[in-house]
C-alpha cells in the first residue's frame, strides 16, 4: 500500500505541486512583506479561481486528446450576454441565456471535430475569431453596465459576493472542482473520457461513443467559460469588448503545467487549478516588482516547456506512451 507521499509523487497534478512549493519559497525569499500580505493572497486566489474554472474545462478537452483555442472568446462573449440581456430578462434569465450560448457554441464545435473530422485546433481557432467577432457586432463596441438594481440582486450576490469574507468565485471554484473530480473519476462518463483520451480505438471496440463523450466534453469546456465570465462580471459589472482576450492560451498553460498531457489519456483538474494559481501568481508579482509585462510572457512560455518534459518524464515512469 502506497503511503501519502508515494502516492503524491506518483499523482498527475505533482509537477504542479512543486511548482506551487518553489513559487511561494522564491516570492517569500524576493518580496516577503509585500507578497504575504492579506490582501495579495485575496486578489491572486480570486483570479485564480476565475482562470481555473476556464483551465478546468480545458484540461477535460485535453484529455480527450482534443484542443480548445476559443474558451477566451466564449468567455468574453458570455459575459457580454449576461450584460446586454439583463435589462430584459433579468439576472436569473440573462444567466441562463448566456450560458445556454455557451453550451451552443461548445456543441457546435463538438460536433464539428467529430462528425465533420475536423482538427480540434481549426475548428476552435474558428470559434474564437467567430465569437470575438460577434461581441463586436452585437456590441458596436461598447458594453453597458449594469444597473444598480441589478447589482444588488440576490443572485448577483451569489455569484459575485462575499461569503464570510471570501470571494464568492473561490466557493464555485472549489465546489465545480470537486463536482467534476467525481464526475472524472468516480463515474462511467468520466471513465469514457478517460479511455477516450487514452486509447480511443480500443475504447470504441468496447462500445464507448467517442462522439459523444467529445461532444459533451466540448459543451463542458464552453459552459465552465461562460460560468467563469459571468462570475467574473456579478463581481465588477463594468467590462469591455476585449473581456477574456488571449484568456485560451492561459487556460492552455494552466491545465499543461497542471499535469495534462496533449497526447490525451492522462490529466489533473486540481492541476489545472494549481497552474492557474502559479500563471496568476507571477503576473501579479511581476506586476508587484514592477517588471515589463512582457516578461510574464516569456515566464509562460517558459515555464510551458518544462512542465511538458516534466510531466512526459512523469507519465513515462507511470508506464504511459507519450
Amino acid at each position: 500500500m502506497r503511503t501519502p507521499l508515494q502516492a503524491l509523487v506518483r499523482s498527475q497534478s505533482f509537477g504542479a505541486v512543486i511548482g506551487v512549493v518553489l513559487m511561494l519559497a522564491v516570492f517569500s525569499i524576493v518580496d516577503f512583506s509585500g507578497w504575504w500580505r492579506s490582501q495579495t493572497l485575496a486578489n491572486v486566489a480570486h483570479f485564480s479561481a476565475i482562470l481555473g474554472l476556464v483551465a478546468m474545462g480545458q484540461a477535460l478537452v485535453i484529455i480527450t486528446k482534443e484542443i480548445d483555442l476559443s474558451v477566451g472568446s466564449v468567455y468574453g462573449l458570455t459575459g457580454v450576454a449576461f450584460i446586454t440581456f439583463e435589462p430584459q430578462y433579468g439576472v436569473g434569465g440573462a444567466i441562463i441565456l448566456a450560458l445556454l450560448i455557451a453550451a451552443l457554441v461548445g456543441a457546435v464545435q463538438g460536433l464539428l471535430v467529430v462528425k465533420g473530422k475536423l482538427p480540434s485546433m481549426i475548428v476552435t481557432l474558428g470559434g474564437l475569431f467567430a465569437a470575438r467577432g460577434l461581441i463586436y457586432v452585437w456590441t458596436g463596441g461598447s458594453v453597458n453596465n449594469f444597473s444598480e438594481a441589478a447589482r444588488s440582486n440576490p443572485l448577483t450576490r451569489l455569484f459575485g459576493g462575499e461569503f464570510f469574507g471570501i470571494e464568492a468565485a473561490i466557493f464555485w471554484m472549489i465546489g465545480l472542482c470537486i463536482a467534476l473530480n467525481i464526475m472524472l473519476w468516480g463515474t462511467r462518463f468520466g471513465n469514457r473520457l478517460l479511455a477516450t483520451g487514452g486509447a480511443q480505438d480500443s475504447a470504441e471496440s468496447r462500445g464507448v461513443r467517442s462522439d459523444h463523450v467529445k461532444i459533451a466534453t466540448f459543451t463542458l469546456c464552453a459552459l465552465l467559460a461562460g460560468f467563469a465570465g459571468i462570475v467574473t462580471l456579478a463581481d465588477k459589472p463594468q467590462t469591455h469588448v476585449t473581456l477574456g482576450d488571449l484568456m485560451e492560451l492561459e487556460a492552455i498553460a494552466a491545465a499543461v503545467i497542471g499535469g495534462c498531457l496533449l497526447t490525451g489519456g492522462r490529466g489533473s483538474l486540481v492541476g489545472a487549478v494549481l497552474g492557474a494559481f502559479i500563471i496568476t501568481s507571477f503576473r501579479y508579482e511581476l506586476i508587484a516588482l514592477g517588471a515589463p509585462s512582457s516578461w510574464f510572457i516569456t515566464f509562460v512560455g517558459v515555464v510551458l516547456i518544462v512542465a511538458v518534459i516534466f510531466n512526459q518524464s512523469l507519465a513515462r515512469r507511470a508506464g504511459h506512451s507519450v
